[in-house]
């Protein structure tokens, strides 16, 4: 299992939400490049990272951030928000970025999902699952839907999509532990046609041992890096070596 220390980006710093309520942001960190760089410095390969003002315009807003990030460690980017359509995905893997999320997209127009995994391969693009009880939400998550979130990753499955990144954003920046439950059925209703991303509520090593246990094939850890509760290198570590 990987780890996936994360950095949400708004109006050029480093913050948490609650919920992913834009009302209550926090900045955890000072500097993206030195936050990151400690990343690496613990072990992480990966790093999660999210436009929130261009999730919330639907536009990329930070990419500078993005690409400084790929280009001045040895990291491998994951970003999401403001994706919207295949010159964005493309201008981002151009710049270095690994992995592209497709978030509301995916649940709007879902045959640019299915182009941007044939045009640049399923290793390169992800589709973000964000869910409130059940119910898949969009745009900054200020959208709900009546989408069920097993439905749209089974529809993303037949579209070619092999990454997801599940968020239950009732979870997310809580503290109170991943949503197991969720996060097991999802599991089982893709059958292992897919590689699940767990986000959203992250606390202890007792999250991460779970996550692993489902079998997942990665772990975000977002405020429990900044408050503390969760060691990284620790996180890492056990990740990596139980594979």
């Amino acid at each position: 299992m990987i780890i996936l220390p994360a950095i949400d980006i708004k109006d050029g710093s480093c913050v948490r939400l609650f919920k992913g309520d834009f009302s209550t942001v926090e900045k955890v960190a000072d500097n993206y490049l030195e936050t990151a760089q400690s990343f690496e410095k613990a072990g992480a390969e990966w790093i999660h990272m999210v436009d929130l003002d261009g999730a919330k315009e639907g536009r990329p807003v930070n990419t500078k951030i993005y690409t400084d990030v790929a280009a001045k460690t040895n990291l491998k980017v994951e970003i999401g928000g403001g994706i919207r359509n295949l010159e964005t995905i493309e201008e981002y893997l151009n710049m270095g970025i690994s992995r592209v999320i497709i978030g509301s997209a995916a649940l709007k127009n879902p045959a640019l999902v299915k182009e941007a995994v044939e045009k640049f391969g399923s290793e390169k693009i992800a589709v973000g699952i964000d869910a409130v009880k059940g119910m898949v939400a969009a745009e900054g998550w200020l959208e709900a839907s009546d989408v069920n979130y097993i439905d749209l990753a089974n529809k993303m499955i037949e579209a070619g999509v092999r990454y997801f990144i599940f968020t239950d954003i009732s979870k997310d920046g809580t503290l109170s532990g991943v949503n197991k439950e969720q996060l097991k059925a999802l599991a089982d209703a893709t059958d292992g046609k897919c590689n699940i991303i767990a986000s959203g509520g992250v606390h202890t090593m007792d999250d991460i041992i779970a996550c692993k246990e489902m079998g997942l094939y990665g772990t975000i850890c977002g405020k429990s890096i900044y408050k503390g509760t969760l060691n990284l290198k620790e996180a890492v570590e056990y990740a990596r070596v139980c594979d």
